[in-house]
């Protein structure tokens, strides 16, 4: 590899694992950030809540401007926004502080996420594109697997702040090498209007229908935000195609089946697989009766075989036709998920190892290859939208898997923590959902295979 290709891999990846694990440590100091900004249940949760609402309403807007402009600096501004955030998030003292802190990180964020992965696809020739994906999404897989066991630790001897100021320091080297190394691409103005009207409309959309699915059973109008979401969707069609330069050229759903196929399967697939890391830990606390710790170290299985293997599926599917490993991983995927369909109380650890193993092998077979095609739809001038829409996906099919676990929690237990309930009833309540995910899977699969014929 040249110098420019080692330092592309190196900022995308290292830009990846900060977010990731800046998500996942988080989430695990959650409870002791409740504690410290006197937030119940219901308020704490919008420190997770506000920051991916604002990825996936930003995304691909950031990523439009990206194309547009010059995404090493765009990069450079959201890790710049984000560890700057990071580090206003310590000194908060107010649960309105925490959260506006939260936000701007989102901001920072879906900047990120516009900008790295193309930089990084970039910097390679075609036929080694899965190769470099393949390397950044073992980043953020990292990311997760460290997430937790690094978040316990600094959470446990430092506070929740030594979570924020870490992501902020791997922000800061990130901002520093990709501002001394990355080549600058700055893109020819065109002269062509920018499409206000369409970004406004598909913000208001995003976050309409997110928010309408993640409080479907917490509040009493959750469906109006989600009917309003439909709307505003329908609203942001008619208004791509007649601009010019729209944020999103929607006619490519139409005019590119494998660009859509894709896409449905990612969304498919991350609809029917986030429910493994929600679930199985519970299951495992509760059912099993195991220490959080333990749970915590049995969970890592996953992300630590999506991070080994994500780099080589990359680098298959640049010789291999991807549909054929997509439609592998979410067969693997479909497997697992069937298995936590008939688990037990008393089914043994080593089972549930393998399977969260199995799932990571999975995802990775999955996730690499499908990017690379969804990347190979597009010219190079429009990779940074097409990965925001990637994330987009990925943020909705994440929403999508945990309004389905709300919805059949509530018909099947009420409203009721899980961590509180019978082993029998939790597992019952597992048990239906997983059958659920395991159907979604089966449909992305069909959708992957369709592929086949293009």
């Amino acid at each position: 590899m040249t110098k420019e290709q080692k330092i592309a891999l190196a900022v995308a990846t290292g830009t990846s694992f900060a977010t990731a694990f800046s998500g996942s440590a988080t989430n695990l100091a959650i409870p002791a950030m409740g504690t410290y900004f006197n937030m119940g249940a219901a308020s704490v949760g919008w420190i997770t809540t506000a920051y991916v609402i604002i990825i996936a309403a930003l995304a691909v807007p950031f990523g439009k401007i990206a194309d547009s402009t010059s995404r090493k600096y765009m990069l450079a501004a959201g890790v710049a926004v984000f560890g700057v955030a990071s580090v206003v998030a310590v000194f908060m003292g107010s649960s309105a502080g925490i959260l506006t802190a939260r936000v701007v990180m989102g901001i920072g964020a879906a900047m990120i996420f516009a900008s790295n992965m193309p930089i990084a696809i970039n910097a390679f020739p075609g036929n080694q594109r899965g190769k470099a994906i393949g390397i950044v999404t073992s980043g953020i897989y990292t990311g997760l697997a460290i997430g937790p066991a690094l978040g316990g630790f600094l959470n446990n001897f430092f506070g929740w702040q030594a979570i924020f100021l870490f992501g902020a320091a791997i922000a800061f080297a990130s901002m520093i090498l990709t501002l001394a190394g990355v080549t600058d691409d700055r893109q020819e103005k065109t002269g062509a209007k920018f499409d206000l009207g369409g970004n406004i409309v598909y913000i208001l959309m995003i976050m309409c229908l997110i928010y309408g699915l993640t409080s479907l059973n917490s509040i009493r109008f959750g469906w109006a935000f989600l009917l309003v979401g439909v709307i505003l969707g329908i609203l942001f069609v008619k208004i791509e195609l007649k601009f010019e330069n729209p944020v999103i050229d929607v006619r490519i759903f139409a005019e590119d089946r494998v660009f859509t196929l894709s896409n449905l399967t990612a969304l498919f697939n991350y609809s029917a697989t986030f429910a493994l890391g929600y679930f199985v830990s519970i299951y495992l606390q509760v059912a099993q009766g195991l220490h959080s710790q333990t749970a915590g170290l049995i969970m890592m299985t996953q992300p630590v075989f999506m991070a080994l293997f994500s780099p080589w599926m990359g680098r298959m599917s640049d010789r291999v036709p991807a549909y054929k490993l997509v439609s592998g991983g979410m067969a693997v995927c479909a497997f697992t998920l069937l298995f936590f369909g008939f688990t037990q109380v008393h089914t043994p650890i080593w089972a549930i190892v393998f399977a969260m193993a199995a799932a990571g092998f999975g995802i990775a077979l999955f996730s690499s290859p499908n990017t690379n095609v969804i990347m190979s739809c597009v010219p190079p001038q429009k990779f940074a939208v097409a990965n925001s829409i990637v994330s987009t996906m990925r943020t909705s099919g994440q929403t999508i898997g945990m309004a389905i676990i709300t919805l059949v929690v509530s018909g099947t237990i009420g409203n009721v923590s899980l961590y509180d309930v019978p082993a029998a009833d939790l597992i019952r309540t597992m048990h239906i959902c997983f059958f659920i995910f395991t159907g979604l899977c089966i449909l992305g699969i069909f959708m992957s295979l369709q592929r086949r014929k293009s």
